[in-house]
């Protein structure tokens, strides 16, 4: 049982989380997991020590990643955080000049709305709005299903967008 805020009631949710790429806006993993307070930043964790490779990553994700928990945390990967930054909270931001000088950080930050259109076209499109199905098991691979739906769609435009 999750409830958004204390005005709203409880009721049965799942938190569907996606890891994208940047340069073509590809969902590379996604998982869903049962809805609480914390779930979302030990699924990233989670996806990000998935990924195959020791090239260079960074991770973008909005204000409630920034934690110095979390922070600390991706660092260990191997990874930069391009979180966005909360400089309103007492203490600061968990990010500090070290990332927010390099004009990735400013492309990160301006490329995170990408991941928002997944979840729009996920709601819109296909069945995520209102599933018809129960369980952890058979709604994430709906969820997973889903993704990949938007991965061929994607992938379609970008293929047209290739000149012959």
């Amino acid at each position: 049982m999750y409830r958004k805020s204390f005005a709203h009631p409880a009721r049965l949710c799942f938190a569907g989380h996606a890891l994208m790429e940047n340069r073509n806006g590809l969902v590379v993993d996604a998982e869903l997991t049962e809805a609480n307070g914390r779930v979302e930043r030990r699924a990233a964790l989670a996806m990000v020590s998935r990924v195959p490779g020791n090239h260079p990553l960074t991770l973008g994700a909005d204000t409630a990643y920034d934690t110095r928990d979390f922070v600390a945390d991706v660092r260990a990967y191997g990874v930069t955080p391009h979180v966005a930054q909360v400089l309103s909270r007492r203490g600061g931001s968990a990010i500090d000049a070290r990332t927010t000088r390099h004009t990735g950080y400013e492309a990160s930050q301006r490329l995170r709305k990408r991941i928002e259109e997944v979840f729009g076209w996920a709601k819109e499109v296909r069945p995520l709005r209102r599933t018809k199905l129960r369980g952890l098991a058979r709604v994430g691979f709906q969820y997973v299903m889903t993704m990949a739906a938007y991965n061929l769609v994607r992938m379609r435009r970008l293929l047209s967008a290739i000149p012959t």
